[in-house]
């Protein structure tokens, strides 16, 4: 068998990420319940595994744990995804940095329904839900306005997965994605492995095999609060992103084909700065984003043999969420379309901006951007991507 590595996507929770604009409306406020103060070993009792234990379209749904020393992850493998991720904070003290549901039915019928999921076929947007792969053309269904976003109606967050244990720190997921599904060419055969390594990362392993030429583009959609979920605002966040460029987008999101520098504009990560520092100034783009909602070009900087994506810090806890990732970009979105309709884990709702998602990925649009890297798997090669989220203590 062939052997191909699309580089270019990730994020070292394995994370993080990409942006949804599910919604327009802004809601104000974030909340002012504090985090719940938890040892590791009593983490567990904070959701109740019969909660998750159901069958979704005949198959069996489950909650799942993974540990080391120092970090414990909670998955249910409904749609592959993270439920609750508890790192250190300065003190010591267990957070949840990943906000979720404690129960299989909250994530179903969340007004988002990215939150913590694997997504596929295509993370990110496809102007008008069609593209041409080898002279034939696809129509994907369109469910974000008039483009299709995550990979149409019914994308890897609704489906189902095989789930194993491989050992107290390794959890696999698989799906087998049939030809057709969302408009998609070809049976495509997809497998999520994520870890816990020794350094305190979430490690996310992606591989996928077709029978037939295809479109792939896969990401977790993980969204983060490093003060912990139900701590409030992320905008006091500093956030560093390794990207001398970004890619324009239109009113709809959809790249407009070119790369801006950041310099000079709101956009301009490659120092420190806080969320919310400059996501009010007037700027066409911050408009249409409603906020943060856009790829970076990552320029190539390198940490441990990948791409460095990104460093976050959370303003109170301190922890430290460092990104690396084989992807060349990564969505970065700033929790603009959260709208208080969803109940978390802690209790609290999901209001405006309490939660950021850096989604590493290949850049959106890229069936219908000739000039950006190309997601297009064929029968003989291997899609692999790797990437990972590492957490310390700020000094």
């Amino acid at each position: 068998m062939k052997y191909i590595k699309l580089i270019g996507l990730s994020v070292a929770v394995g994370l993080l990420t990409f942006s949804c604009k599910e919604s327009t409306k802004k809601q104000s406020s974030s909340t002012k319940q504090s985090v719940e103060i938890i040892k590791k070993d009593t983490i567990s009792t904070l959701l109740n595994s019969k909660d998750f234990d159901s069958v979704v379209n005949g198959k069996q749904v489950k909650l799942y744990w993974i540990q080391n020393e120092n970090i414990k992850a909670a998955f249910t493998n409904y749609g592959g995804r993270i439920v609750g991720l508890w790192v250190p904070d300065k003190d010591g003290k267990m957070t949840d940095v990943v906000v979720g549901m404690d129960n299989v039915k909250g994530f179903m019928t969340s007004s988002e329904p990215y939150f913590g999921a694997t997504i596929g076929r295509v993370g990110n947007r496809i102007a008008n839900g069609k593209f041409t792969l080898n002279g034939t053309s696809y129509q994907i269904p369109t469910n974000n306005g008039v483009n299709a976003l995550h990979g149409g109606n019914s994308g890897f967050q609704d489906k189902v997965w095989k789930a194993e244990k491989v050992n107290a720190s390794t959890l696999v997921f698989h799906y087998f994605s049939p030809d057709g599904e969302e408009g998609f060419p070809g049976d495509l055969d997809v497998k999520v492995t994520y870890s816990i390594t020794p350094g305190n990362g979430l490690k996310m392993q992606y591989s996928a095999t077709t029978d037939a030429p295809t479109v792939v583009n896969l990401t977790n959609h993980a969204f983060f609060n490093l003060n912990g979920e139900g701590s409030g605002s992320i905008l006091d966040h500093s956030v560093l992103i390794y990207a001398d460029q970004f890619t324009p987008v239109d009113e709809t999101l959809i790249p407009t084909g070119t790369l801006k520098a950041v310099k000079g504009t709101p956009f301009d990560f490659t120092s420190p700065h806080a969320i919310g520092e400059r996501i009010e100034v007037q700027n066409t783009q911050l408009k249409n984003g409603m906020g943060y909602d856009h790829n970076f070009v990552l320029n190539g900087t390198q940490k441990s043999g990948m791409n460095h994506v990104a460093t976050i810090v959370g303003d109170k806890s301190k922890i430290m969420m460092d990104v690396t990732s084989q992807e060349p970009g990564v969505q970065f979105y700033s929790g603009n379309f959260m709208e208080g309709k969803n109940q978390f884990k802690s209790g609290v709702m999901d209001n405006f901006r309490t939660a950021f998602a850096l989604e590493t990925q290949h850049f959106p649009d890229a069936p219908n951007q000739p000039d950006f890297p190309s997601i297009t798997l064929n029968p003989g090669e291997e899609y692999q991507t790797t990437s990972v989220y590492t957490f310390s203590i700020k000094n």
